[in-house]
């Protein structure tokens, strides 16, 4: 897990286990606060997984390639 990751699920899971032990209306308030946190990391990491796999194309020559006639002759399927 990435570290952004980490710090909010420790955070939402905190969040929940505090309005547990109070055992006051706070269930009301913390839970949908640990999925908006929860959601909003999820977003930020699916954003930063989308980055590097754009960066990672990037990177990638498009040379087209000389193939000799040897290689042609192997490629082809017969």
């Amino acid at each position: 897990m990435p570290g952004l990751t980490l710090v909010v699920a420790a955070f939402a899971a905190a969040l929940v286990a505090m309005s547990f032990a109070f055992m006051g209306g706070a269930v009301v308030v913390a839970i949908p606060l640990a999925l908006v946190a929860i959601a909003i990391a999820a977003y930020l990491d699916l954003r930063r997984r989308r980055e590097a796999a754009r960066s990672i194309h990037s990177q990638r020559a498009d040379d087209d390639v000389d193939f000799t006639e040897r290689d042609r002759r192997t490629l082809v399927s017969e």
